[in-house]
């Protein structure tokens, strides 16, 4: 069937697009630019912009089903930009579906939206929405995600992934920011050692979501539904970071500074941004210091159960190819990496 892919040419979509395309899939991806790794894998390209419904419901019409990768991701920024393209450009892709009759939307959120800056231990999708965000990020994929799951109807069948901190060759997110930090040496260990943290390979992260797709009709029982997806592997995250250090030939880091310290300074670096209107990230936010400094990693046996979601990738095959693109990148290690 033709799958439109918003965000195709981004990490995660493109990771999408591989696997429909191998699939058998017709897909059409709309981006706001165009890509050439796209072009050569066939997938038909719509250049647009989530903000503009029209574009988007022409991007829709033709297709069968609907896979939403596309999302202003970060740790900073307009809190009117990312309501805009976060909840309103989802907005414009459910309102597209209804009317071209596309009867199945995959939507990619993000297990920030129950993040409360306190631990989540293996908790399940029972536990409700964060009611304070640190950040216009999670605020706005938590509205976006309540949106999808509330358009689930005959008409159209929803459902919604959250896969946590996906990283992998080729991320622009994750893994760079952590290399960049540790080289110019504003890396540290944020609170206690021992807390855990899980991650996702990108592969998995997109194979879950052709299984998704494949599973959902307005009758299906993962329709209108939320569900978690990771390594199933948490481990700390002390090891997370230096294993990400070590693939890119980077020592360890062992300094580390108190919890509270670190989410006052980036309280402090956040008002100082905002009063001076500078427009680049602070050296550190609150939704970075509060990632680091708790364990967050989630319960998958119901992606498992509904889905058959088995990271087929494990974590330290991801970490040898994160390591072999790493070192055979021509454009430099921070290109690779994770979200």
């Amino acid at each position: 069937m033709r799958v439109l892919v918003t965000g195709g040419s981004g990490f995660l979509g493109r990771a999408v697009c591989v696997q429909l395309r191998a699939a058998g899939h017709q897909v059409r991806s709309l981006g706001r630019h165009r890509s050439a790794q796209l072009a050569a894998l066939g997938v038909e390209q719509h250049p647009a912009d989530l903000r503009d419904r029209a574009a988007v419901a022409d991007a829709v019409a033709g297709c069968a089903a609907v896979i939403h990768c596309a999302a202003k991701a970060g740790a900073w920024g307009p809190a009117a930009e990312y309501h805009a393209v976060n909840v309103g450009g989802t907005e414009n892709v459910i309102a597209g579906c209804l009317e071209h009759g596309v009867r199945r939307l995959v939507y990619t959120s993000s297990p920030s939206v129950v993040h409360r800056g306190r631990d989540l231990e293996g908790v399940d999708e029972s536990v409700p929405y964060a009611t304070r965000f640190p950040g216009p990020y999670p605020r706005s994929k938590a509205e976006a995600e309540q949106r999808v799951l509330a358009a689930n109807s005959p008409q159209l069948a929803t459902v919604a992934l959250r896969p946590h901190l996906i990283w992998g060759p080729g991320d622009p997110h994750f893994t760079p920011r952590i290399l960049e930090a540790a080289r110019t040496g504003r890396l540290r260990l944020v609170g206690p050692p021992g807390k855990r943290i899980d991650t996702t390979y990108v592969d998995n992260a997109a194979e879950a979501h052709l299984l998704a797709l494949d599973r959902l009709h307005p009758a299906a029982p993962i329709a209108g539904r939320a569900y978690f997806l990771s390594q199933g592997d948490p481990r700390t995250t002390d090891d997370t970071l230096n294993a990400l250090l070590a693939a890119a030939g980077l020592p360890p880091e062992t300094r580390r500074v108190p919890r509270a310290p670190a989410r006052a300074a980036a309280a402090l670096l956040e008002t100082a941004y905002r009063a001076a209107r500078v427009p680049a990230e602070p050296p550190l936010t609150r939704l970075v210091a509060g990632q680091l400094g708790t364990s967050h990693w989630f319960d998958i046996s119901a992606a498992r159960r509904d889905l058959d979601y088995r990271p087929r990738i494990g974590t330290e095959e991801g970490l040898r190819r994160l390591a072999w693109h790493l070192a055979a990148s021509t454009a430099g290690p921070e290109n690779g990496g994770a979200r």
